[in-house]
């Protein structure tokens, strides 16, 4: 049963009154206040549609206890901040489209309204309509055989200036993100529809437009998707030039009509029309019409406030949908001024980076490092964009993390590129520890470890790496030549300490011992792999693990820190390991084995007593090793980074840990 609720509206625009003007004919909603950047406007938008509480700033809007929900109805730009600080402030969300400018704080936005237990919705109201219903129910019938071809177009020829909304790159201009998204929303929900899924997401996606020299913003284009079950969509959107709003869906036994797909106007006649080919009519069906769908919006979000999420536009809808927006701009080229890293000091939320109070993470130590480190090390290997790496590293130290893994080869560059850019920005660097690694095959020697780590300081943007490793090793060079070129980096503060990564045991006390014996300083961690799936076979060349029992021996009696990569087995745990799926060859060749499918037998076992994810068991074993260990995680969205923290507060027994490693006698 719908609840009413007590609206805020942030901001006084065109779409604002609209969708005031939605609350005002809702049966569950009731304005109670506004917030404009001045009072003059607070007062007459209050004035206009008899809200009482009126003004000038935002945060009051927020601050107000009569207030459950708010609107958004700001630029772009503003979404994010004022999304997160209204779920920080415990008041549920409806966020105009789009949510965001890109994925990255589309995601932000997102874990702000998990963290705080808030409803989010991005505001896309046709997906509210009766008329979606509809379509949805002929598509899934069959009515029209297979769908084959969408064709989905909302643009318009706006008299706009340059500096305008629409039209200005500061402001998120383009039609990709002020209409495009309709379009995009829509393929993506037929073809969902079509294949039996709640929406489905384009694996191939080109585009061509006209990208305005002077507005740097994409003012007409058209993108062709490709879905699952070789569905095509064709997409048309802009903001200067007038297009024929419709949407067509072409199948193997007809065609499917939407006249009016974004705006019917309440009250008008309203008709999906259906071509089947073997017949000459064609089949009006009439769709109720009689709700503004502004206001089925308002009643939306009160029918839902307690799953978080509305069926309608869920977050994952959302997320995929500003994923293949940013992909369109990105085949145009089209990328805003607040996406640079330039200047970019502030996170999405606009505050000061700080570590959360209370937050989850633990910290350990490594000798010559004066700094604690936490105990779960952020890969940045996949951090090649600065909307990308800021929102993800942002999150982590939030999060208490520190500790930021990186190599010389990773990305071309471009990963050490953005943790600099980050660590400048920020202006933290001194509060985090940088694991980085160079000198990989074929340019492993002690040559190139010097120029790589040169070059990798420059990126980086900073004179020293906390710990610095060999990212391979070369059993032809002695290990005396790489020892005495590491010392000699440590000496000049290039390194605070240094290891190695993927050198055999053997080869690791024949590099200490030779350090000794010249009074030089040794190795203090390495990277090798472990996790509790034991790796087949390598997954990299040249790469070695640590998840044997006389190597996890080793490490034992000398109380070595290991910093481990894939601590995961690349999501052996995360449900992607099927002994029936074999799509994936090399994940298959690097993990799959009897063994380790009854190691994940015991971790789903353990998991369901704990009540947490197989995964934050199979991190918790690498973390409850009888020696030092800082698991390297690679997170690829920010959800994965929560579910990878929830292993720190996870202990388990040695008995514990034996048991899900299959040795004998155990549990």
């Amino acid at each position: 049963m719908s609840r009413t609720l007590s609206w805020g509206i942030l901001g006084t625009g065109l779409i604002a009154g609209v969708f005031a003007n939605g609350v005002k004919q809702s049966q569950t909603g009731t304005l109670v206040a506004v917030g404009s950047r001045s009072q003059a406007a607070a007062d007459t938008f209050g004035e206009t549609w008899r809200i009482p509480h009126r003004y000038s700033r935002y945060e009051d809007v927020l601050a107000d206890q009569s207030v459950q929900a708010v609107y958004l109805a700001l630029p772009h730009p503003f979404h994010a901040e004022w999304a997160i600080k209204a779920a920080e402030a415990g008041k549920h969300v409806l966020c105009e489209k789009p949510i965001a400018l890109n994925h990255a704080e589309a995601m932000a936005i997102v874990e702000a309204a998990q963290r705080h237990d808030v409803f989010l919705m991005e505001a896309y109201m046709y997906r509210c309509h009766p008329q979606m219903t509809k379509l949805l129910e002929l598509i899934r019938s069959g009515v029209i055989g297979q769908v084959r071809v969408i064709q989905a177009t909302f643009s318009f020829q706006a008299d706009a200036h340059p500096e305008s909304r629409l039209l200005n790159n500061a402001l998120g201009g383009g039609g990709i993100l002020d209409v495009g998204g309709y379009c995009t929303s829509m393929a993506r929900l037929i073809a969902g529809a079509a294949t039996g899924q709640a929406v489905a997401e384009p694996v191939q996606l080109a585009a061509v437009g006209h990208v305005g020299e002077m507005t740097r913003v994409d003012e007409y284009t058209i993108a062709s998707l490709l879905f699952p079950a070789d569905i095509v969509a064709q997409l048309f959107t802009g903001v200067q030039v007038n297009g024929e709003n419709v949407v067509r869906i072409f199948g193997s036994q007809g065609s499917i009509l939407l006249p009016s797909p974004w705006l019917p106007r309440t009250g008008d006649e309203l008709s999906i029309l259906v071509k089947k080919d073997q017949e000459p009519t064609i089949q009006r069906i009439a769709v109720d019409n009689t709700c503004d769908q502004y206001a089925l919006e308002a009643d939306t979000v009160a029918a839902y406030i307690d799953e978080q999420q509305a069926p309608m536009m869920t977050w994952n809808d959302t997320l995929g949908n500003m994923k293949t927006l940013d992909r369109w701009r990105a085949a145009l080229g089209v990328v805003y001024d607040t996406e640079k890293p330039v200047g970019q000091t502030l996170p999405v939320h606009k505050r000061p980076l700080i570590a959360r109070p209370g937050h989850p993470m633990k910290y350990g130590s490594i000798a010559g490092v004066e700094k604690s480190i936490s105990r779960l090390v952020m890969g940045s290997m996949h951090l090649i964009s600065w909307p990308y790496a800021s929102v993800m590293l942002d999150d982590f130290f939030e999060q208490g993390g520190n500790c930021l893994d990186s190599a010389y080869i990773y990305s071309g560059g471009v990963s050490e590129k953005m943790l600099g850019h980050w660590m400048k920005n920020r202006g933290i660097r001194e509060q985090v520890v940088i694991l980085d690694k160079g000198a990989h095959t074929p340019d492993c020697n002690p040559q190139a470890l010097v120029s790589q780590l040169q070059e990798s300081l420059t990126r980086l943007q900073t004179d020293y790496v906390d710990i610095y490793m060999l990212h391979r090793d070369n059993p032809d060079i002695p290990v005396g030549e790489f020892m005495a070129a590491l010392n000699d980096q440590k000496n000049a503060g290039h390194i605070h300490v240094f290891g190695a990564s993927n050198w055999s045991l053997e080869r690791i006390e024949e590099a200490n011992a030779w350090a000794t014996k010249h009074g030089m300083s040794g190795f203090s961690a390495i990277s090798n792999n472990l996790s509790l799936a034991r790796m087949v076979n390598p997954i990299w060349k040249g790469c070695l693990s640590a998840s044997d029992a006389r190597s996890r021996a080793w490490f034992t009696e000398h109380q070595m820190p290991l910093m481990p990569w894939s601590s995961q087995a690349q999501g052996f745990f995360t449900g992607r390991a099927n002994p029936h799926d074999r799509s994936d060859a090399a994940f298959v060749r690097g993990w799959y084995s009897e063994d380790n499918f009854r190691r994940l037998d015991r971790v789903n076992a353990l998991a369901k007593e704990r009540d947490v994810l197989p995964l934050t068991i199979a991190l918790a074993y690498v973390l409850c090793q009888p020696f030092p260990t800082f698991p390297l995680i690679g997170p690829l969205l920010l959800s994965e980074t929560r579910t990878s923290l929830q292993a720190l507060d996870i202990e388990l027994t040695l008995e514990e840990v034996r048991w899900l490693n299959l040795d004998e006698g155990s549990r």
